[in-house]
């Protein structure tokens, strides 16, 4: 019977021996129900601990509105391109010049902004704070570290552009360095570096590619009749031209509707990514309210420094005297977004409880 309960195993029991295995067991499943009731920000300042990469939730309702509003916008042109080949519309010299013009504006887009804007790039030696902050949220993404750029203004704003994480370049302000707490403006950087993370960039410029393609068939038309489409040849061809020209104009339309709905789709996207990294939605709220509360004291010769850069912008740099419909518009209703980071917050708060 002794034998029997014996093992030839440093002269212990079996029955001992799965009792140490039963409580290693338990060991390790205690430490892992702490490290998942453990909090990744900071109570006090909630900043987050970026020592550590950190998984995000998508918002799939949102990124199925956005791949619909792709699907329609392909939707759209492929009727579109039948019906000029239908019409006897020559494409083979418009697509290139067009597709020249998006290639070079895509490669060259982190330079063009850097120029329209007065953005000048910065060393870590000259804003040691702020690329820190820059560097531990792209650590948190998973990206190479991007540039860094500082706009002489003091319009509270900031934007990121970049065709890909490895040419991506983060511009702020010196007005939303001044006007932002240090979570605050983390939370705006981590939204920033959520549109490299999410290739807005290249989205964009596949559905501008189109947009400006039809605009720029619209004005060849309206010279081509204007000088020799609807003169001698009226009776000819006329009628048909001018019926090409106004489909053009209706398709320029909707396209454009639909490529402002996936900006603003972008917007969104970029909002819950952000905050999903930064840990912090509740920062990026109060942050969004402060800068468009600061806006009505900004001169408009500083808003006109940044309107060139609108569609990349935090929150557009709208003049005071300009309305803003919400279906032209780049960016959706403050209200709704400010809205929608609250729920996120509520919700983060509850999966860590």
């Amino acid at each position: 019977m002794y034998l029997c309960n014996r093992a030839f195993c440093g002269g212990h029991s079996i029955v001992y021996r799965f009792q140490c295995i039963d409580a290693r067991v338990k060991f390790y499943v205690q430490k892992l129900m702490a490290m998942c009731k453990y909090r990744w920000w900071n109570s006090e300042r909630k900043i987050l601990d970026v020592t550590t990469t950190r998984k995000f939730h998508k918002d799939r309702g949102l990124v199925a509105r956005m791949y619909f509003t792709l699907f329609m916008l392909g939707v759209l042109y492929a009727i579109f391109t039948l019906f000029l080949l239908a019409a006897g519309t020559p494409l083979m010299f418009v697509v290139p010049i067009v597709g020249v013009m998006v290639v070079v504006q895509y490669y060259m887009s982190d330079r063009l902004i850097l120029m329209s804007t007065g953005a000048k790039e910065v060393s870590p030696e000259q804003a040691p704070q702020l690329h820190l902050m820059v560097k531990t949220l792209a650590d948190r993404y998973e990206m190479p570290m991007p540039k860094v750029a500082i706009i002489d203004t003091a319009v509270p704003n900031a934007f990121a552009t970049g065709r890909n994480p490895k040419n991506a370049l983060v511009a702020v302000t010196v007005g939303i360095q001044q006007r932002l707490s240090e979570r605050e403006l983390q939370a705006v950087i981590g939204h920033e570096l959520a549109h490299v993370a999410n290739r807005d960039m290249r989205i964009l410029a596949i559905a501008n590619f189109l947009v400006t393609l039809t605009s720029f068939l619209m004005t060849m038309l309206f010279w081509n009749m204007l000088f020799g489409g609807m003169g001698s040849r009226r009776n000819n061809g006329g009628g048909g031209m001018m019926m090409v020209y106004l489909v053009t104009i209706l398709v320029y339309f909707v396209g454009q509707l639909l490529v402002l709905a996936l900006t603003r789709y972008r917007e969104f996207g970029a909002d819950h990514t952000g905050a999903e990294i930064s840990g912090d939605p509740g920062a990026l709220a109060d942050a969004l309210e402060k800068i468009s509360g600061t806006v009505a004291g900004i001169p408009d010769q500083d808003l006109r420094k940044l309107q060139t850069a609108n569609a990349f912008l935090i929150i557009p740099a709208a003049l005071k005297s300009q309305g803003s419909m919400n279906l032209f518009s780049t960016h959706p209703p403050l209200e709704e977004r400010v809205r929608r980071l609250r729920e996120l917050e509520q919700r983060m708060q509850y999966r860590l409880r």
